[in-house]
């Protein structure tokens, strides 16, 4: 399997799901704005928004893979695709498959009638209000039932991955905003009702996209049958992966989830700053992290598995190099022209220019951590290959309760941004102590090309920074201010610089020509 080419593949669907998504944002903003509604609409989608973070974009993998492919390794991928052959690799996956749905419809139900008590902690701040309070329950208990059609669409998506089959779970998510879109555009007109409709549409999607995960599977020659759930060896030992893994994987989603819990404490609205500036970051994030941490695993547990210790070694520089020279200019970008970028995407209509002054500032404290949001995503397969859960889970504990202490330090100062950038920098001390534990380990050694790589890539990030901060600093004083032509204009002028300076000076420096770009696109021999 190709690092690049599995990466690009991710990253493509994944980049066309939120711009879908950003597509869904913008209609949210301009139809709810950041009144009652919205924040008990968001409230009520970031549970399923979480898990659907948690477990489709690769922490179900986390535990579900290694052991997947170690099996499929052993009987052989055509053994295995088989109806009739040795099926320890597809028994397996249907175990798996049985007795996470049991857990998962179990916890469903404990949900559904405990949601009133639940909401006390995912929006404490709720109480005061008790319409709001009331509303994000109502909302919570439709969206919910996502959870278990997410879940089970992440197993069947570990299934294809480890075949190489990567694109059908990267583009699942494509059927969420399609169907919010469609939603919103019926319902426009309608604001009272506008959160049941859209609560409603995120169970439709769930649907969906089981669906589709079931063609998939069907379509790849693995269709998985229905069996009694089994306590056997290989699903025990899933069951002791998994929950390590999950938050091992997710710290950054589950801060962020921290982070709205704490801002229903704040003024209103505040819990929809963070959503439409997490919106924005998860652009990058989706696309690069989510990409790469899901071709990582696989190709890392299929190595080790065979015992190439270099050959994962060399695997994981590139996986760190591809993050580090798509993340960090995308972070200094979102630094520099956060207030243009929230100002034409979403301000309209319900979303004031209060609203885009409260998020712009969001998006650059979250955007501080960008580049470890996604380090943790290619730095966490490299423990999980090697079937350590352990190890992950303790830091992003950590990392959680420095994210709580800072965000009660700077709520105070800052309100909603201070919960934005304590994120940032829990994000950071996790990824700087993965990667601390895997160099004393040996399981990460900087070659020469990452080393080379990364100090060109930083003069390349800079001058793109300065060609943007220009460009942004002495724009026409109408052209973000004008109609809705000349502000995507605008825009795109400063997308189009940004990406042709960057692209240019890494020519120039030689960090990555075009040789090294077809060289990456290449299968590997053998």
């Amino acid at each position: 399997m190709n690092l690049f080419k599995a990466s690009a593949t991710i990253g493509a669907f994944t980049f066309l799901s939120r711009l879908t998504g950003l597509a869904r944002d913008m209609l949210m903003a301009s139809i709810l704005g950041t009144g009652m509604v919205a924040d008990a609409f968001f409230v009520a989608f970031r549970l399923p928004s979480l898990f659907r973070r948690l477990f489709a974009e690769g922490a179900f993998s986390s535990a579900f893979v290694p052991i997947f492919s170690s099996l499929l390794r052993r009987d052989g991928r055509d053994a295995a695709r088989h109806a009739e052959g040795v099926l320890a690799a597809r028994r397996f996956a249907e175990e798996a498959l049985a007795a996470l749905a049991l857990v998962l419809l179990a916890l469903l139900a404990i949900f559904e009638i405990f949601m009133p008590w639940l909401m006390l902690g995912l929006a404490p701040g709720f109480v005061s209000d008790p319409p709001k309070f009331d509303l994000a329950v109502e909302l919570t208990r439709i969206t919910f039932p996502y959870l278990v059609f997410v879940s089970l669409v992440s197993l069947m998506g570990g299934v294809l991955n480890s075949l190489g089959r990567f694109a059908a779970q990267a583009a699942a998510p494509i059927l969420l905003n399609v169907a919010l879109v469609g939603v919103l555009l019926i319902f426009r007109d309608h604001i009272a009702a506008n959160g049941h409709a859209l609560a409603w549409g995120v169970f439709a999607a769930g649907v969906l996209q089981l669906g589709g995960m079931l063609f998939a599977c069907w379509r790849a020659g693995f269709v998985l049958r229905p069996r009694w759930p089994r306590l056997t060896q290989p699903v025990r030992e899933l069951g002791r992966l998994l929950v390590p893994g999950v938050i091992g994987s997710s710290a950054a989603q589950v801060n962020i989830a921290v982070d709205i819990i704490i801002a229903s404490l704040l003024p209103t609205g505040s819990v929809s700053y963070l959503f439409y500036a997490d919106r924005l970051v998860q652009l990058p994030l989706g696309a690069v992290g989510v990409a790469v941490g899901t071709a990582l695993l696989p190709l890392l547990a299929r190595q080790l598995s065979a015992g190439d210790q270099s050959g994962a070694m060399h695997s994981l520089n590139r996986a760190i190099e591809l993050v580090l020279l798509l993340c960090v200019p995308a972070t200094v970008a979102l630094m520099i022209a956060g207030q243009p970028i929230v100002e034409v995407l979403f301000e309209r209509d319900q979303f004031t220019a209060a609203s885009t002054s409260a998020t712009a500032a969001a998006v650059v404290a979250f955007a501080v951590g960008l580049p470890a949001y996604v380090l943790i995503k290619a730095l966490s397969p490299a423990f999980f290959a090697r079937k350590d859960t352990r190890t992950p889970v303790q830091v992003a504990v950590f990392a959680l309760a420095l994210n709580v202490v800072l965000n009660l330090a700077l709520m105070g100062p800052l309100l909603h941004v201070g919960l934005a950038l304590a994120t940032a920098l829990s994000a950071w001390v996790n990824a700087i102590a993965l990667a601390l534990i895997l160099r004393r380990r040996g399981h990460l050694t900087f070659d020469a090309r990452l080393v080379r790589s990364a100090w060109r890539g930083a003069i390349a990030v800079a001058i793109m920074g300065a060609a943007v901060w220009a460009a942004v600093a002495y724009a026409p004083p109408d052209v973000f201010d004008g109609d809705g032509v000349s502000q995507w204009l605008g825009l795109a002028v400063i997308v189009a610089l940004g990406l042709g300076v960057y692209g240019l000076a890494l020519q120039l420096l030689g960090v990555a020509t075009l040789g090294d770009l077809r060289q990456m696109a290449r299968r590997p021999k053998g």
